[in-house]
């Protein structure tokens, strides 16, 4: 929705269209608060990458990330929910007024619910930049396809690393899982799945030194960090899932963060500022399931109305 259609000001201003944002956006906008979601990205956040998920309650066939956030964001639109594809660089604190600024203007509102979840780590080695877009990926489910019958690695150790791993393995011809710890963080479950891939295999202890290559990524350096023995490897693409970035940059003069930049929050969701809440992935301690994001929101959208009607 164009900022010309929407107010300047509401009840309630969520940051971050993901699991945690639309739960809180169904929320609020069933309770009649007025309600603007803003999202920088597609609404449904990174869950939208994920081609099934299985542990999500009330699917027991699993549903793809995508069409699970497009009927949360379907639910709190038939509510009235407003929402406005933006950046937001800042919160400014007004005494009991809050005032979002975006590239598309300010907004103020009598709660704020933070639920911007994070950004993809990058491994911040030589090449990386150069050749992101043409060879380095993000996002297997969304670039898998132009792998095919090619080999590629996957950088990481946890679940979302295998995952992407064993989506690629439909792909790719040959998968390398690397990982600079000498055992994998992933869950027993989705490890024992990754290892009886027979295209993938793992490269532990190991980390990239660069990225090397022409026109396109051609091989990786490596650094066996035990022996220290260096070594390359041939391939056409890497995936890079080693973690993520809180988007929280803009409040580090706003709120109280953790030592990660994650948002300290108490058992109701509320952050060191009152009246702003934090909701999913982007706050301290979170488990990062998207059933624990919905969760959070819902917390977050029932104290920020309390807040609301106590204004």
């Amino acid at each position: 929705m164009s900022p010309e259609k929407i107010n300047q000001k509401y009840d309630v201003i969520i940051v971050g269209g993901g699991p945690a944002g639309l739960s809180a956006a169904i929320y609020t906008s069933r309770d009649r608060l007025d309600t603007l979601l803003i999202e920088k990205n597609l609404t449904g956040g990174m869950i939208n990458e994920a081609e099934k998920v299985d542990n999500f309650p009330g699917f027991p066939e699993g549903v793809s990330g995508m069409d699970l956030t497009a009927k949360m964001f379907e639910q709190a639109k038939k509510y009235g929910l407003k929402d406005l594809n933006a950046e937001v660089s800042s919160i400014v604190v007004k005494g009991k007024e809050f005032t979002v600024g975006t590239g598309d203007g300010e907004f103020s509102a009598k709660s704020v619910i933070i639920a911007g979840g994070s950004d993809k780590q990058k491994m911040d080695v030589t090449g990386e930049k150069q050749y992101t877009g043409r060879g380095i990926s993000y996002c297997a489910t969304c670039d898998a396809p132009f792998y095919t019958g090619k080999v590629v690695a996957v950088v990481g150790g946890g679940n979302s690393a295998l995952y992407e791993a064993m989506h690629l393995a439909k792909f790719a011809r040959k998968v390398y899982i690397i990982h600079r710890r000498d055992q994998l963080r992933a869950t027993p479950v989705v490890q024992e799945r990754a290892k009886a891939e027979p295209k993938i295999e793992f490269i532990l202890s190991t980390i990239i030194d660069s990225v090397k290559g022409g026109d396109f990524v051609e091989k990786l350096k490596l650094i066996n960090v035990a022996t220290k023995k260096k070594s390359e490897l041939q391939l056409d693409g890497v995936f890079v899932s080693i973690g993520l970035k809180p988007n929280t940059a803009y409040l580090k003069d706003v709120l109280a963060l953790d030592e990660h930049g994650m948002i300290t929050v108490n058992d109701n969701m509320e952050t060191s500022v009152p009246g702003i809440f934090a909701a999913g992935d982007i706050r301290h301690n979170s488990i990062r399931q998207t059933v624990a994001a919905a969760g959070d929101g819902a917390v977050a959208a029932v104290n920020s109305k309390k807040w609301v009607d106590e204004a």
